[in-house]
């Protein structure tokens, strides 16, 4: 019977409170998984045995037999191709997948046709961006007649704890240089360039924000139908986020490149002792309303961006394996909305929005 819910990193930063969510639910039919089978059985141990540990590496096949048992697969770790998503969605298996390369993502829209024909679902862009952001962003969209861009702010803490596959996802691509879609044309755009100073609220204020390659301004293009997406990264400091900035114009980036250098900086930034553990999300849709300019905003405070990722991908996972969604491959703003989303987060986050610079309510 097909009734496991399989973890990938199930044993890190994100991946053991999901488990822990998903387990308190589903208990014993949780398991999380990865190719250390120690640190998955000590993690076990410590959930009293809610979560199930399992060795599983990525690089050799799933045996049928385990595929006939694992009803959804939860994805915590970036994948190299989509081979292995291809071969969970011909088994029949439900897919949901927390990570952020555009490119990955692509690779798996690839997949509707066969989840179609297999009866599976596949949801994509789970987390806090891509996921809140694309949800916020969706919103914001349905406020206009027509949307013209939309600009995705995301300003992170450095006082919180950052696990460390993420942390060497944002030093990387520090590095990165990625293509946009802007007006159905392709246009290569520099990490920590084009900054703008945003204000995320009365607490948090106004903060610089450069480009990043989150994927949602990638997919919304095509989902949203929205001429012009961009992304970009801000963190509490103000001072770090403006070095950042100045250190890609300058071209010392380079250095990044050097193992020694990168693995400093990865560990720099893990052991971070400053700011707070403050996650703000801020979203801007320009466009026409009645026919006239019009501008809709959304903002969503919260704390802790690891608990935040873990439970959008906890409530996703949930209504996926409850056999209530369409067969396909979906992004996240295809089947879900923001005021469901924000109702099960209200102990956690706080969301404004306005309209053309008035209050407005979801």
């Amino acid at each position: 019977m097909k009734e496991r819910i399989v973890v990938v990193g199930g044993y890190g930063h994100v991946g053991r409170i999901l488990c822990e969510e998903l387990g308190e639910k589903y208990p014993g039919l949780v398991y999380a998984a990865g190719r250390n089978l120690e640190r998955a059985e000590r993690f076990s141990r410590e959930t009293g045995g809610k979560v199930l540990p399992m060795r599983l590496d990525m690089e050799q096949p799933v045996m049928e037999s385990e595929w006939e048992r694992i009803r959804l697969v939860v994805m915590c770790l970036d994948q190299a191709d989509d081979a292995w998503v291809g071969a969970c969605i011909r088994s029949g298996t439900n897919y949901v997948d927390i990570s952020a390369k555009a490119e990955f993502l692509n690779q798996v829209s690839k997949w509707r046709g066969a989840a179609e024909e297999s009866r599976s679902t596949a949801i994509l862009s789970v987390g806090l961006a891509p996921g809140l952001t694309n949800l916020m962003a969706s919103w914001a969209s349905k406020g206009l007649d027509v949307t013209e861009s939309i600009d995705i702010s995301i300003m992170l803490g450095l006082g919180d704890r950052h696990g460390k596959a993420a942390v060497e996802w944002t030093v990387d691509n520090l590095l990165s240089n990625f293509q946009v879609m802007e007006d159905h044309r392709l246009r290569t755009v520099a990490s920590f360039s084009e900054g703008r100073a945003v204000h995320f609220g009365g607490k948090i204020r106004r903060k610089p924000v450069y480009r990043f390659p989150f994927s949602d301004q990638s997919t919304l293009p095509h989902t949203l139908e929205v001429p012009k997406v961009s992304t970009r990264l801000g963190f509490d400091s103000s001072p770090l986020t403006s070095i950042l900035a100045g250190f890609r114009s300058s071209g010392l980036y380079h250095l990044l490149k050097v193992k020694w250098i990168r693995k400093a900086a990865v560990q720099a930034f893990m052991n971070i002792q400053m700011g707070s553990d403050d996650v703000a999300l801020k979203v801007e849709a320009q466009g026409k309303r009645q026919g006239n300019s019009s501008t809709v905003e959304c903002l969503l405070v919260g704390r802790d961006q690891s608990k935040l990722t873990a439970r959008v991908a906890a409530m996703v996972a949930d209504a996926v394996y409850s056999g209530k969604m369409a067969c396909g491959v979906f992004h996240i703003e295809q089947v879900f909305e923001l005021a469901s989303m924000k109702d099960r987060l209200e102990k956690e986050v706080s969301v404004e929005v306005w309209r053309d610079g008035e209050r407005g309510i979801i």
